[in-house]
């Protein structure tokens, strides 16, 4: 089918490999599962993906790094999920650092593996603009590094623009606090202060006050959220 969405799972732990497979068919999607990297390779570059879930770790000499690497050498940009136990700091960065579009830790829960993938799917869309984020008619133009919401230009600071660019990028997801102290503040450690609040709160003002509806909510004890609508928010 031309629309269908093909997934390749490239994962040894066979439990694992199931539990994905399993629940990406129940979702929908076309799914073709290996367990080396010679294999997976061989099935990354020779057929056409809609997205592709790999381990860092595979039996062999091909590790999950050298199939990324090899894709983006052929310019396949083919979006690229790592799912590993390898989750340290370092080796988050080395693994988006080589191409990967997203790093997933194990164990996970497959909403979450789920929600990644359908944010990314939205990110490469036929006729998305990929230097453009919106949400509702709140919009950031990443190449003017502007803001607006209903056309009212919405003036941003550095932190605060990259604040919003994660959580837009992230719509629909709930972020943590260390997701965030992590990908806005380049803190690797909670700092036990409230500069997450605080930020949360100024961004609020700028983006909700005076708009409908509210795009930012708490989701109490665990983060935020942006999305048009969430009923299961603490807003």
């Amino acid at each position: 089918m031309e629309n269908e969405l093909r997934c390749l799972v490239i994962e040894d732990e066979v439990a694992t490999s199931h539990y994905i497979c399993k629940g990406l068919r129940e979702a929908g999607y076309a799914v073709t599962a290996c367990a080396n990297g010679a294999d997976g390779l061989n099935y990354a570059i020779t057929e056409k993906w809609s997205i592709v879930i790999l381990d860092r770790m595979l039996p062999g000499h091909i590790d999950g790094l050298s199939i990324i690497a090899k894709l983006r050498s052929l310019g396949d940009r083919t979006p690229v999920i790592i799912v590993s136990a390898l989750t340290n700091v370092d080796e988050r960065v080395s693994g988006l650092r080589a191409g990967a579009d997203d790093y997933l830790s194990k164990p996970f829960a497959f909403s979450e593996l789920l929600a990644r993938i359908e944010s990314l799917l939205r990110r490469v869309s036929p006729g998305h603009d990929t230097t453009q984020l919106q949400v509702a008619d709140l919009t950031l133009d990443m190449r003017a590094m502007r803001a607006t919401r209903a056309t009212r230009i919405i003036a941003l600071q550095a932190r605060e623009y990259r604040l919003l660019e994660y959580l837009m990028r992230h719509e629909g997801q709930v972020v943590t606090r260390t997701m965030l102290l992590e990908a806005v503040w380049d803190y690797h450690f909670d700092p036990q202060t409230n500069v997450i609040d605080v930020q949360i709160s100024r961004l609020r003002t700028k983006i909700d006050k005076d708009f409908f509806p509210n795009l930012i909510h708490t989701v109490r004890g665990v983060g935020y959220r942006l999305a048009v609508y969430d009923a299961g928010a603490d807003d």
